[in-house]
């Protein structure tokens, strides 16, 4: 076994179980007017993500469900925190933690890293539910309203079982490949 795979193998299980605070940390950012529109359109295309009817990966998949977006968050991350470099406003440390998970995802997923970054590039302007990041960056009722939705999904998110096994990156990798644009 590479290391590669070693590393991915350990990671996305914490990954998985960690979803929920995650979510969580990302969608309090929501509400930070210190930060700019820019990066919270960022975290809100994402936290719409995850609540989105059509995944790249349906969650009931086994093994596979919530990588997709394990993965979306954490190259909104890091978006957000290079995006944040230039700025004065301080990022919570788990922030910076996530983002520095998106190096793993480049690696694993190589040359399909590329449509995964464009595809998460895109959620800034996808509507989820009738509601756009712009319409949630812009409403700060909004915001809480998908704060309350984020801590609801908190309470209720149980990680699924993931199998420590290379077949189950391969089967990822090969999904991945697949389904994005």
């Amino acid at each position: 076994m590479d290391e590669l795979t070693r590393d991915a193998l350990n990671a996305l299980p914490e990954w998985l179980r960690s979803l929920a605070d995650d979510l969580a940390v990302l969608a309090e950012l929501l509400k930070d007017t210190q930060l700019s529109e820019g990066l919270r359109l960022w975290v809100a295309g994402a936290v719409g993500y995850v609540f989105k009817s059509v995944d790249l990966i349906p969650n009931g998949i086994e093994d596979l469900g919530y990588l997709d977006d394990v993965f979306v968050l954490r190259l909104a991350a890091a978006r957000v925190a290079e995006e944040n470099s230039e700025s004065d406003a301080p990022l919570p440390p788990s922030i910076t933690q996530l983002a520095e998970g998106a190096a793993l995802v480049k690696k694993l997923l190589g040359s399909d890293f590329a449509r995964l970054d464009d595809f998460v590039s895109g959620l800034r302007i996808a509507v989820v539910r009738g509601v756009s990041p712009s319409d949630i960056v812009q409403d700060p009722a909004l915001a809480a309203q998908v704060c309350d939705e984020v801590a609801s999904f908190t309470r209720s998110y149980v990680p699924p079982p993931f199998s420590h096994d290379e077949r189950t990156l391969i089967k990822l990798k090969s999904f991945l490949s697949a389904k994005l644009p």
